[in-house]
Formats: C-alpha cells, sequence, structure tokens
C-alpha cells in the first residue's frame, strides 16, 4: 500500500507543489477516480470536498514512512552518464563545496568532562578562556567605508568601544582562587576549569560551577538569577555535603576528589553529574543536579561560596543561551534601496544617452565616464546621512515624551517600523496582566470559600488548632492513637472543620518559598542568628519562590492564621493561631517542572512523626494522580472562566517503611549516568497513586493598566493582535476576553487538540466553515499543523480577527513570528516581558520589551523598551505613524534635491553641443547639498500632519499607512516629474535671460535653484515649527553672504579667465526680476496643483484638522 502512495517532504520545492495539485485536479475530472486515500470505506477518511494542500495523499501512514520514503525513491534512480549529464556533476561540485566548508568551519565537538578539583592542569583537552566577548567586529571587518558613510560608521564605532570597555570590565574583575598554598587574586578571563573559585555576597559568578561549600550553617545558598532567565526571585542551591562537611577549607586539598559533569548544553534548567571522593572507603558517590551549580552571570545573595570551575568562557550556559540577534533592516530603508538601484539604472541611461547623442566621437567611453560623474547627483549619497540623523532625531523625540515615561530606544535604525506594523504578537502573563497573584477561591468539593468568607476559613482553623492543644494538654498520651486512627482510615467522613484545617496546612507546607528577614540595625543580617532568638516579626518578613503563585499562597495562608516562619533544607516551621511553633522536617523535595506540571514535598511532623507526602499542581496532571472525585473537572472549568489560575491540592500518608523503600530507590535512580531523569520520574511516579484530594484553589492575575482600551485602539488601526502564550487554554481564553482582544460578540473557535495528520485535516476543515470568528490552539495541535499543513494554517490564521496560542514554548513563539513574515510579508511587532520572549522579540521586525516583574531581559534584548503596555498605544499611533511619513517625505525630498540639479546638468550639456562641462564648480555643488540646503531639508523630521491628541483620537488614520503610499513607484515618479520640470525651467530660463553677458547664467541659474529648494520645503511641510523658519532665513542668509564673499565660484569656466562675479550686478534689479520669474514659474504651478488637490481629493487627515 504505502509503496504506491506518492508522497513528497512537506517543504519540497514549489515545482513538487504544482505537480501534486495539477495530478489531484486532473484526477478529479468528470467521471475520473481520485488518487489514493479517497477510495478507502472508512467514514473518516472521506474529508471535507474543499481540499486541503496534500489531502491526496495517504496520512494513514506512520511518520516514518512519511520521512523515509522520498529517501528510498533517490536511491533508485539511475547512476552513470545519464544522471551525470542531467544534473549530477551539479550536486557532486556542491558536495564537494559542503565538504570543504565544513573542514574550515569545522567546530570543536562538546563533550562530557572529568574535573579534579583544583588541579586544572590535570584537564586532558584544552577549554576556551573564560573571557567574554561582546563585539561583532573585529580588526579586518571594520575598514571603514568611505566619508559618506561616517556618520554610521562613527556611531557603530562608539557602540563597539563601549561593549569593548564592558567585556574588559566585567573580563578584568578579581576573585580569589584558592590554592595548595592559600588564597591567591585571579582576573575573571585567567579563570581555568578546575580552579577552585571563592565568590563573596553580591558578586557576580565569573563561571560555571559546582557548588562545595558556603559559609551559610545550613549547606545552602541564595542566587539572584535575573540576568540569565529574566527571574526576579531568589533560587536556592545547595553545597556538595561531602565537601560542605570538611573540618576547613583548605582541606579541599588534602582529599582526592573529582566532578563528572555532562557536555555543556543549552538548558539552564537541568544538570546531570557526579562527585566522587576516592581516597575514602568506600568511596564516596554523591550525585548532582541543577541545584548543586552555580551558573555564570548569576549573583550570590546570601554568605560566601566556593566552587569547582567546570564550564568557562563560550561553553558557559548563560553565552550558549545568547543568540546573536539579526541586524533589523526597517521597511522604508529597502524601499529607499530599491528607488536608488532605479535611480543608478537612470544615471546611467542618461549617461549613454549623451554619448549617443554626440555621435560616439573620439575616446567615447572616456566622455561616457565624465557623465557619470557629472550626474552622478542623482545618487541621493547624502540620503543615507540625512536618514541616519532623522532616526536619531525621532528616537531622542520618543525618549523625550513626558506622556510614556521611561521609554528607551535601544535599536535607533528602525523606529520607522512603529508606523508600519500589521501584526502585534504579546505575551499574557507580565505583559497583559500585571503578574501580581492574588488569592481568590479555596473549594474543598462541597463547599466553596470566596474573598468575602475568608473569614470563615480563619474561624476554622483557629478552632482545629484550639480543640488539638486543648486534647494535647489534657491528655498528652491519648490524644496520638486517635489521630492516626483517623489517617488510616479515610472511610470516616470529616468535619467540615478539619477538611478547611487539612487544606490549609498542605497549602502552608506544599511549597519552594523561603521566608527571608533584612536585616535590622544591632541585628546581624544573617537569618541563622534571627533563629536563635526565634523573633519572627512579621514586619520585616519577606517571601522568596520561583513563581508568583507559590508567594501569593504562602500569604494567603499566613492571613487566615497559618504562618511560614522560617525554612531551610531540611525543616520548616509554621506559627499557629495561638501563637506554637510547629516543626516539619522535610525529607525529600521534588520541585516543579514545565514537563510534570507539579511539585511535591515528603514531610515528618516532629511532635507525632507522621509522614506525608504533599503534592500541588495543574488539573491535567493531578485528575489521573488523585482519588475519583466528580467535581474536580467542572470546578476546575468554572475557575479557568472567571480568569483564575487552579492548583489542585492532594495527599498521602505514609508509613516509616513505605518512605525507606522509596528512598533507597529514589537515591539509586539519583546516581544513575544513563536516562537519570526518566528513571528518577518512574520511582517518584510510584508514589503518586490514589492520593486523597484536599482542595482547588484559584489565584487571579490582574490585568495592566488600560489594557482594554489600548487594544481597541490597536484593533481599529488595522494591527491583528495574537496572543502567545505558555500558560494553558481556560485561563488564556479566559483573559482574551477579560481583556478585550476577543470581543464578548465573536465566536471562540478552540482547536480540538491533534496528534496526526488526519486529525488536523479533519479539524482544518472543521475550522474552515467558520466566519469571523477567534482561533485559540494549543502549541503542540500547532507544531502537528505546521508540519504537514503550514500554507493553509497560516492562510486561515491571518483571517481570523484575534488567534490565542496557549501552551507555547519559547521557541515556538519565535517560529510564529517567522511564519507570519514568511507567508503574509507584512511587518510584525512582538512585545514581551520575560527571558521566554526574548527569541520572539529578536525574530519580530520589530522586537518591544517591557520591565516587569520578570526582570529586565526582554526589555534588553528588545529595539524599544517601554514600562507599561498602554504605552505601546502612543507610540505606534503617534511617533511610529509621525516617523514613517517623515522619512518617506525627507527621503523623496533628498531625491529630489539631486535629481533637479542633475536635470540642469543635462539642459546645460545639451544646449552646449553635449559638452561634458560641468555647470557649477565644485565648491557649489557642495555647498548646494550641505550650508544652502541641508538645515530646510531636514528640518522636514519636525514636520506632523495631525496633533498627536488627533492621531490618537482616531487610530484609524493609522491603517492608511500599512498600505505603504507615503513612499511607493508613484510617488517617487510624481517627484521625478516635478524634478524634471523645475530642472528645465530654471536651466532655460537663465539661458533665455541672460541677456549678453553669458558670464550671469550661472549667478541666475543657481539663486533661481536655491530659491526654488527652500520654497519647496514650505510646500511640503503641514504644519509648521518655529526651527524649520529658522533654517530656512539661516540657509537663505548662508547664500547671500557667499554671493559677496565667494563670488569667484559664480563664473563660467575657470577661475584664472578673469570671469568673476560683479557684485553689483546682483545688487540691479534686472538681477532680481530675473531670478523671481524663473523661480515663480518653476513654483507657482505646484502650488496651484497642491492647492486644487486639496480642494477635490482632500487626504484623510485634512478633514480632521479642518
Amino acid at each position: 500500500m504505502a509503496d504506491q502512495i506518492p508522497l513528497y517532504p512537506v517543504r519540497g520545492a514549489a515545482a513538487v507543489a504544482s505537480r501534486k495539485r495539477a495530478a489531484y485536479y486532473s484526477a478529479a475530472g468528470p467521471g475520473a477516480e481520485r488518487p489514493g486515500r479517497f477510495q478507502l470505506e472508512d467514514e473518516s477518511a472521506h474529508l471535507d470536498e474543499m481540499p486541503l494542500m496534500m489531502s491526496e495523499e495517504g496520512f494513514e501512514n506512520d511518520e516514518s514512512d512519511y520521512h523515509t520514503l522520498p529517501r528510498a525513491r533517490i536511491l533508485q534512480r539511475k547512476r552513470g552518464l545519464e544522471w551525470f549529464v542531467c544534473g549530477g556533476w551539479k550536486f557532486l561540485c556542491t558536495s564537494c563545496c559542503d565538504w570543504l566548508i565544513n573542514i574550515c568551519q569545522r567546530k570543536r565537538e562538546l563533550k562530557a568532562r572529568t574535573v579534579w578539583l583544583g588541579y586544572p592542569e590535570k584537564c586532558e583537552e584544552k577549554h576556551p578562556r573564560n573571557s567574554i566577548k561582546n563585539q561583532k567586529y573585529n580588526v579586518f571587518t571594520f575598514i571603514p567605508g568611505g566619508f559618506v558613510l561616517a556618520v554610521t560608521i562613527v556611531r557603530e564605532a562608539v557602540d563597539e568601544f563601549r561593549r569593548f570597555q564592558r567585556d574588559k570590565e566585567v573580563n578584568s574583575q578579581l576573585y580569589s582562587k584558592l590554592t595548595v598554598r592559600g588564597k591567591v587574586q585571579v582576573k575573571s578571563s585567567d579563570i581555568q576549569v578546575g580552579d577552585l573559585i571563592i565568590v563573596e555576597k553580591n558578586q557576580r559568578i565569573p563561571s560555571d560551577m559546582v557548588f562545595l561549600r558556603t559559609s551559610e550553617k545550613a549547606g545552602s545558598c541564595f542566587i539572584r538569577t535575573d540576568q540569565l532567565d529574566g527571574e526576579t526571585d531568589w533560587k536556592l542551591k545547595v553545597a556538595v555535603s561531602c565537601t560542605q562537611r570538611l573540618p576547613a577549607l583548605g582541606d579541599l586539598f588534602s582529599i582526592n576528589a573529582y566532578v563528572y559533569a555532562q557536555k555543556p548544553q543549552l538548558d539552564i534548567h537541568s544538570f546531570e553529574g557526579t562527585f566522587t571522593r576516592e581516597d575514602s572507603d568506600p568511596p564516596v558517590h554523591e550525585s548532582l543536579s541543577i541545584e548543586n551549580t552555580l551558573w555564570a552571570s548569576t549573583i550570590v545573595a546570601s554568605g560566601t561560596v566556593i566552587g569547582v570551575v567546570i564550564y568557562t568562557g563560550k561553553e558557559t550556559r548563560s553565552v550558549m543561551n545568547t543568540s546573536n540577534p539579526k541586524n533589523k533592516v526597517g521597511l522604508l530603508d529597502l524601499e529607499l534601496n530599491q528607488l536608488t538601484k532605479a535611480l543608478f539604472l537612470a544615471l546611467v541611461a542618461l549617461s549613454l544617452v549623451m554619448v549617443t547623442l554626440q555621435g560616439f566621437v573620439g575616446p567615447w567611453y572616456r566622455n561616457l565616464f565624465r557623465f557619470l560623474l557629472l550626474f552622478s547627483y542623482i545618487i541621493p549619497i547624502s540620503l543615507r546621512v540625512n536618514l541616519d540623523m532623522g532616526k536619531a532625531a525621532y528616537g531622542w523625540m520618543i525618549m523625550r515624551d513626558e506622556n510614556i515615561p521611561g521609554t528607551v530606544v535601544r535599536t535607533s535604525t528602525i523606529p520607522e517600523e512603529l508606523g508600519r506594523l500589521v501584526y502585534l504578537l504579546t505575551d499574557k502573563t507580565g505583559t497583559l496582566t500585571q503578574n501580581e497573584m492574588i488569592f481568590k477561591r479555596l473549594h474543598l468539593g462541597t463547599v466553596s470559600y470566596g474573598t468575602d468568607t475568608m473569614d470563615e476559613i480563619q474561624s476554622h482553623v483557629m478552632n482545629s488548632y484550639s480543640q488539638m492543644y486543648s486534647q494535647a494538654s489534657g491528655n498528652n498520651a491519648s490524644s496520638t492513637p486517635p489521630r492516626k486512627a483517623q489517617s488510616s482510615a479515610p472511610k470516616v467522613r470529616k468535619s467540615v472543620s478539619s477538611r478547611v484545617h487539612e487544606a490549609v496546612k498542605a497549602i502552608a507546607l506544599c511549597h519552594n518559598v523561603t521566608p527571608v528577614y533584612e536585616a535590622r540595625a544591632g541585628v546581624t543580617g544573617e537569618t541563622e542568628y534571627a533563629e536563635v532568638d526565634q523573633d519572627f516579626s512579621d514586619e520585616n518578613r519577606t517571601y522568596q519562590a520561583s513563581s508568583p503563585d507559590e508567594v501569593a499562597l504562602v500569604q494567603w495562608t499566613e492571613s487566615v492564621g497559618l504562618t511560614l516562619v522560617n525554612r531551610d533544607l531540611t525543616s520548616m516551621q509554621l506559627r499557629t493561631p495561638g501563637g506554637q511553633i510547629l516543626t516539619y522536617c522535610v525529607l525529600q523535595m521534588f520541585p516543579f517542572t514545565s514537563e510534570s506540571k507539579r511539585m511535591g514535598v515528603i514531610v515528618r511532623d516532629e511532635a507525632t512523626a507522621e509522614i506525608t507526602f504533599y503534592m500541588k499542581g495543574a488539573d491535567v496532571a493531578m485528575s489521573t494522580i488523585v482519588q475519583y472525585n466528580d467535581w474536580l473537572e467542572e470546578e476546575c472549568g468554572n475557575m479557568a472562566r472567571e480568569g483564575l489560575r487552579t492548583l489542585v491540592v492532594a495527599k498521602r500518608a505514609l508509613t516509616e517503611e513505605q518512605y525507606q523503600d522509596f528512598e533507597s530507590r529514589y537515591s539509586q535512580a539519583k546516581l544513575s549516568v544513563h536516562d537519570r531523569m526518566l528513571k528518577v520520574a518512574a520511582v517518584v511516579e510510584s508514589l503518586e497513586r490514589e492520593m486523597e484530594l484536599l482542595c482547588l484553589t484559584g489565584v487571579e492575575d490582574q490585568l495592566q493598566a488600560d489594557v482594554r482600551p489600548t487594544l481597541e485602539m490597536l484593533r481599529n488601526a488595522g494591527i491583528k493582535i495574537w496572543m502567545l502564550t505558555g500558560d494553558k487554554l481556560e485561563t488564556a481564553t479566559c483573559i482574551a476576553k477579560s481583556s478585550h482582544l476577543v470581543s464578548r460578540t465573536q465566536d471562540i473557535h478552540t482547536f480540538r487538540p491533534v496528534t496526526s495528520r488526519g486529525e488536523a485535516h479533519l479539524e482544518l476543515n472543521a475550522f474552515r466553515r467558520k466566519h469571523d470568528c477567534a482561533l485559540v490552539i494549543s502549541g503542540d495541535s500547532l507544531e502537528v499543523c505546521l508540519r504537514y499543513y503550514e500554507h493553509e494554517l497560516a492562510e486561515l490564521a491571518c483571517q481570523c480577527p484575534a488567534v490565542v496560542c496557549c501552551r507555547c514554548s519559547p521557541t515556538q513563539k519565535a517560529r510564529i513570528v517567522k511564519l507570519l513574515q514568511q507567508r503574509t510579508g507584512k511587518r510584525t511587532c512582538a512585545i514581551g516581558d520575560g527571558g521566554n520572549d526574548v527569541s520572539m522579540i529578536q525574530a519580530a521586525d520589530c522586537g518591544i520589551g517591557i520591565e516587569g516583574k520578570e526582570g529586565k531581559q526582554a526589555s534588553l534584548a528588545a529595539d524599544f523598551s517601554i514600562t507599561q503596555f498602554k504605552h505601546i498605544g502612543r507610540l505606534l499611533m503617534v511617533h511610529g505613524r509621525s516617523s514613517y511619513k517623515r522619512s518617506a517625505a525627507l527621503g523623496q525630498f533628498v531625491m529630489h534635491r539631486g535629481l533637479i540639479i542633475s536635470t540642469m546638468q543635462a539642459v546645460f550639456s545639451s544646449v552646449f553641443y553635449f559638452a561634458s562641462v560641468p555647470l557649477y564648480q565644485g565648491f557649489l555643488m557642495v555647498g548646494y547639498a550641505t550650508i544652502y540646503t541641508m538645515f530646510p531639508v531636514f528640518s522636514l523630521v519636525l514636520d506632523q500632519d495631525v496633533k498627536p491628541e488627533m492621531a490618537m483620537l482616531y487610530p484609524e488614520l493609522y491603517k492608511d499607512l500599512t498600505k505603504g503610499r507615503s513612499l511607493s513607484f508613484k510617488t517617487f515618479l510624481v517627484w521625478v516629474l516635478i524634478s524634471i520640470y523645475q530642472g528645465g525651467i530654471l536651466m532655460y530660463g537663465a539661458l533665455l535671460l541672460f541677456e549678453s553677458e553669458f558670464v550671469h547664467v550661472v549667478a541666475i541659474s543657481f539663486t533661481a535653484l536655491i530659491l526654488t529648494e527652500l520654497l519647496m520645503v514650505a510646500l511640503t511641510v503641514r504644519t509648521w515649527h518655529w526651527l524649520m523658519v529658522v533654517a530656512e532665513f539661516l540657509s537663505l542668509g548662508c547664500y547671500i553672504a557667499s554671493l559677496a564673499f565667494l563670488n569667484e565660484y559664480f563664473g563660467i569656466g575657470r577661475v584664472s579667465f578673469g570671469a568673476f562675479l560683479d557684485v553689483a550686478f546682483i545688487t540691479t534689479v534686472t538681477f532680481l526680476w530675473k531670478v523671481s520669474a524663473i523661480t515663480v514659474v518653476s513654483c507657482l504651478p505646484l502650488y496651484v496643483l497642491k492647492y486644487l488637490k486639496r480642494k477635490l481629493s482632500p487626504p484623510s487627515y485634512s478633514k480632521l484638522t479642518s
């Protein structure tokens, strides 16, 4: 069966695709049988009549067939002479070239390593230097590109020098290195694999290390990772127990030990390694995981740490995760490049015409080059400089805008992109929402508590603890057995009070939160000293955790009376409403991962010696783990529809024997080098069975300020908004509704989870029948659709008013951006606030970062950084729109400036028998493009067609820009015609009016030219700014002054002929009326035309200003 089905890889050549379509439609004629799969009897195989691309091929083959069949067919091709002639030679050549390139560019293979403590020289391999290099160029790549590009080059050079200085500063930081002879100071860039490095509190960790010792008594420390993963919370790290137990620091050299570390890789959230001490009997083996590592670029937040270096330089996690961002070029720059190419062709054509009209006499090629030089002003060389200065001005205006304080322009080359956006891809958490969690709902199955009934929970908790202590004080011996009996016999129906108490206790114990006490005057800042006094005062306690959800839960348990007062690696202490301290021993900790979607903890109550396994996680992960119930799924759906983030909490009581059995299997799995993750997960899963469901919690993430009006404004501006989030489907849908990303009246099509090609085909056909509805799709389904039906999915999704992609990984976010760019050719903008949004921000044509709760990583990687989501409205509607319109006007005016003088030169040469003689001397030509016209032309960057308030009030004005009508071949041709008309009038007019003194033609024509340019700027301006008036008069003043002082340049031919400009002639009425007449004839018709156009077909903005 499989051999007869014509299958092609989905990203084959276009020819293959057209061949398939042709085969399909020719087979689908009247009476013809459809090929392949449509003959199957199976009901689901009769897919919708409207075919999707490749629907004729059999997708009942598994995916391995799908990829191997084309290869099998290639192998059957004929080899030999026929093959060689028909393209085999090309294949051989490309293979040879690829092989040579691979040889030249071969990267060093990354390998796992064994690192001896304190002996870098024992390393068999050579490792990279531990220096940081953020520079983009070296000496050879930074060769200057000529005077005109000096502006760009100087800017790049300054940026590069600053990067060099920053790198030098980081690389020359001093650290203490532990050697046999004691401590020595060493530069960061001289650190080697195997060195023992001491890092003090608030110091940057210089390279990737395994954590050996700390000054903290608990054997653990906190580190800040906001520069690595964008998260602002502190992470708890644990020292290797074997080295932490050593009596003194110097004993690290008296033991014979090494660390086995996996090969360097990208993932900052995982690490596998082992620590081995050989000189003890038996040898000590300890498994190492992510909690034993200190990655480079993180900061030590507590105590002093000692670590052994395992990765340096470009093998560190932070450097491996730094992608080289692409150099972004704006659409306007690309369009101007196209027009410049057209101008270059015009230059060559005009020069050829001149030589042809000369009749190719004498050395014609020499004349050709002379004409190319004479008309070279057609190419607007100053365009690049003007635009670069304009972009710098727009950036300065954006950063000076008081309505969007804190906005930073990091990429000054693309401000015009903000005015051309069609797609906005936004993150959810921290971007549309505040990433500030508030506990809203506790559900126990039969009873639900909201914000207004929290006081009931408080009284239940107080009651249960007061009863417990009255029992304990009344008869301490008899109080324990009933509680044990209760836990071993869950059939007994518990009272609401005890169920509430159990739920609150579980939430207070099952987390990764650590209370941190700020240092007070007179008390040492370390936590240990505070513990001795048992002084857990509430006012100076803050909570640190890896997610704001967890902090919200612990803060809520504090509000109902059960307070977390202390936490270290092995124990946790809770304070009851009555003030007693309950101590729990932490036996095991299972941290949250994005794969497992749950976290767990095994604790032993010090008072009763009961061992309990608590677990909390997402409903999808927990529903299969907890005992059968009839309410969980329904209530999770209800809470998600309210926009709450849900967590399911469960527990399981363990006997001492059960726990000991588990611990031996767990520690064995943790030591294995191969498939460690899978083995550990399997052991933990043996505990996750038939757990008792305690409660369901709901936490709300509040929307950012003014999100709704901002999204509505963007929609009215014709921008399509896609929300890409890692959150679950229900929460994402709910936020999409509450933020009005999807309007209340709009239908939502939730794309069913699909895993195979057939399912994807059926689901896409179901979606095709829907009209004007928002799409909600999960990352997994998206991946399947992109693999088989990329073109169709893009086509259908682009027609939706809004799209929500949930459960998206960072790479999927970037892939969606690239898909939109390739399929639509429209400009995309990505906005986010966390480290997981960086790849999306860098892939988009324009990236905007928000400085949020998750750190600064996104805002540092972005092209524009803002402080609140609502600022994007003004950034696009006002600054983006005006930047694009100003640059379009500026670019075309600079081109016009070159074309008009080239036209005059062409007319001059034509009149004088096509002689290749320059009309104006060198200084006049330089002055023309600089002091005489530069200021008025550049003042166009201050022009605006409507006031900022109007642009914000009528976002529909922005929609016009996406069509690109401000700068197109049509507007360009209009400017070319204007230039030819004006150049012709100016030159012919001057030649007609020069009478007998031919010597005055230069003065008359050049003066008329300067006046015409100044009047044309005035004609182009839509709103006058006082600086524009200053620029006009300044330029005019400069010109009049130069007429008096540089009179020798206004003669014809060489200065030595004595044909100087007579100052007396400039002041005569004759000169003035001739110049005025020529200028009026060149400009008046254009003013009349502009007036008529505004009366007959006014632009959309003029309707608002009138």
